[in-house]
């Protein structure tokens, strides 16, 4: 019957390469003797200070992968808080997003409204299942390749500012963000899946003409300011920069906004001529209405957005 340390020695070099098993196993048995040599040279008997030494080295193939100087994590500390930052930053935007795109694909595009909640929170969960698996995977290899990242050393310089209370909440943005593609999808939506008269007519609401232009610049202006809300969030809270370029956003959608309610542009001609109201002078007070609330969110937005900057900056 074989020794323990027999027993141990070869449970160790079966994940050794076989070109050092040799090698190892020697001075391995040459360092458990000499072990257990201290502990019987004080009157421990052999039997208890073998199994002593080695309960002290520790599992076979912990001690194999020092040996091998491999490593026993799939992402150790030199990759981890980079790996943590980039997923953390990918799944806290782009499952919402395409949740957001599939639901409204499901809802305008397919027309089963009624079925876009659900599709909208399997492509989210399975975004972020890909986006997990995808960066672990290719981080998980990093580590045991040892490919050097190029990043910079951490310095000193480096540290941020006393840390103060953040005025950006995630559940904030992320709520921004959806309505902001919901209305891109309103935008995109309303053309494609139209909206159906009771003579079984499909019309745009919005006037087909617009998308020569000002319909286009409009959704460019939504998803720059979802670029603003990213931007925001990263920072924690409102800084003068953000306020500025939220400014200019507000006025580059709320300008165009009421320059076509102004000219009677907006609103479908077939849409205008399909209803009595407005025929009957209603786009009038419609434009009014409508104007009046753009004008107003706009204004708030930016104003609150220079007493939150103004705030942080104290």
């Amino acid at each position: 019957m074989s020794s323990l340390t027999d027993r141990y020695v070869a449970a160790t070099m079966r994940t050794v390469p076989a070109q050092r098993r040799l090698e190892l196993a020697e001075e391995l048995r040459g360092s458990i003797a000499d072990m257990i040599d201290d502990r019987t040279s004080g009157g421990q008997d052999h039997a208890s200070a073998e199994r002593e030494v080695l309960t002290e080295l520790g599992h076979p193939e912990k001690l194999a992968a020092r040996y091998s100087d491999r490593t026993l994590q799939l992402i150790g500390p030199r990759y981890y808080l980079t790996w943590w930052r980039l997923l953390r930053l990918l799944l806290t935007y782009i499952p919402a997003i395409v949740g957001v795109l599939a639901g409204l694909a499901k809802a305008l595009i397919d027309g089963e409204p009624g079925a876009a909640i659900g599709a909208a929170i399997v492509a989210a969960m399975q975004t972020a299942v890909q986006i997990a698996f995808w960066v672990t995977l290719v981080f998980a290899v990093l580590e045991r390749t040892r490919t050097p990242l190029g990043l910079p050393e951490w310095t000193v310089d480096q540290l941020p500012e006393e840390s103060r209370e953040r005025q950006i909440s995630h559940s904030d943005s992320i709520a921004s963000v959806v309505f902001l593609l919901v209305t891109v999808g309103f935008l995109i939506g309303q053309h494609f899946q139209r909206w159906t008269t009771d003579d079984g007519s499909r019309m745009a609401v919005l006037d087909p003409a617009l998308w020569g232009f000002w319909l286009p610049a409009l959704i460019v202006v939504l998803l720059a300011t979802v670029g603003l809300e990213i931007a925001k969030y990263r920072a924690g809270r409102w800084t003068w920069p953000l306020v500025v370029v939220n400014a200019v956003l507000n006025a580059a959608f709320a300008a165009p906004v009421l320059w076509l309610l102004a000219t009677d542009r907006l609103l479908n001609p077939e849409l205008v001529e399909r209803f009595a109201w407005l025929r009957d002078g209603g786009t009038v007070e419609f434009a009014r209405v409508a104007g009046a609330v753009v004008v107003l969110v706009a204004i708030w937005d930016v104003i609150d957005s220079a007493v939150k900057a103004a705030r942080a900056a104290r």
